[in-house]
């Protein structure tokens, strides 16, 4: 049960830092407690936790440019972030974890501003069929956060200039650009502000969970695995791609996320492959690259045998098959 209501907002726009205080929060969230996090980032493409960076984003022109490339731990896809964007993230225990009344909270926080808002899809937020907030989670050792954008005022010119969408997800929803499927709040609000909406959230989170929201306690903040987790955040082995050629590759789109499979075979083994996705379920293809590698393609039924993922599993053995058979 949740007793305890945090609020607290970002100090600056570096997503380094931001995403460094995201996991402090994360790591230390008690089970009684929910936190809500509002924070900013100043140009920046952030990719999902397996998503391949180069892929996603025009990485050298964002960085000619002044932006920051950086990785979450979350799945999901590809977002450009500015200072016309508003980031949320609740962090509570995985028990206390409610997609739902999470969500709730931000719909209701549009409600009080005058826009109805709708859940549409497997993590978006949309305003007549246009996306404004996209939503990741992640859960590790019994704690969870639910995290995602709110677009005020993104320039989609830079949006639609650093991120590099696959057609195969434009195609499966109809749409020619990434600009073309997204809105700002100012087109329906123009005079809405950064901290009008932050009070609205902040207004909905005391309803929703119907508690007092107080100011996150700042002798819970270790600065010094504040600056450690900064390091790890900008460092390039996290942030870029290994860089590995590989024979064979392929790409489809499922209703649970884009997979693509880079791997190389011999005699119908895989004696190496990288899996990338903007899927949710990010430990669990972590996993599955290394479970299918060293593994004759015909047998990855006796390995990949998880029936809470039975669908991801039958789609990549699928794949690799009618690759194999295209060979």
């Amino acid at each position: 049960m949740i007793s305890k209501l945090w609020v607290i907002k970002a100090p600056g726009y570096d997503p380094y830092y931001n995403l460094a205080l995201e996991k402090h929060l994360f790591d230390q969230v008690k089970a009684d407690e929910c936190i809500l996090y509002l924070w900013q980032n100043q140009k920046t493409v952030v990719v999902g936790r397996n998503q391949l960076a180069g892929n996603e984003c025009n990485i050298r022109l964002l960085q000619q440019e002044g932006g920051h490339l950086v990785r979450r731990m979350s799945g999901g896809g590809a977002v450009y972030h500015d200072l016309g964007n508003v980031n949320f993230t609740f962090l509570l225990s995985s028990r206390n974890f409610d997609e739902a009344r999470q969500s709730e909270v931000i719909l209701q926080a549009l409600r009080k501003l005058g826009i109805n808002g709708e859940k549409n899809g497997r993590n978006d937020l949309t305003i007549d069929g246009r996306k404004f907030s996209g939503h990741a989670y992640y859960h590790h050792n019994h704690h969870s956060y639910h995290h995602g954008t709110i677009m005020l005022d993104v320039d989609k010119e830079l949006l639609g200039r650093y991120l590099s969408v696959s057609q195969l997800k434009l195609q499966d929803k109809h749409v020619r650009s990434v600009r073309s499927r997204v809105i700002n709040l100012h087109q329906l609000k123009p005079e809405l502000t950064v901290e009008q909406l932050q009070d609205a959230l902040i207004s909905s989170f005391a309803e929703v969970y119907q508690g007092e929201v107080r100011p996150f306690p700042s002798e819970r903040l270790d600065e010094d695995e504040l600056a450690r987790l900064q390091i790890h955040f900008a460092s390039p082995q996290w942030v870029l791609d290994k860089e590995k050629k590989f024979a064979c590759s392929k790409e489809k789109k499922y209703p649970w996320g884009l997979l693509r499979i880079d791997y190389n075979l011999k005699d119908g083994v895989i004696t190496d492959c990288a899996i990338y996705s903007d899927s949710l379920q990010v430990d669990y293809l972590s996993k599955v690259g290394r479970l299918i590698r060293k593994k004759k393609i015909d047998e990855l039924d006796k390995t990949l045998t998880d029936e809470k993922y039975q669908q991801i599993n039958d789609d990549i053995i699928n794949l690799l098959k009618e690759t194999e058979d295209q060979l």
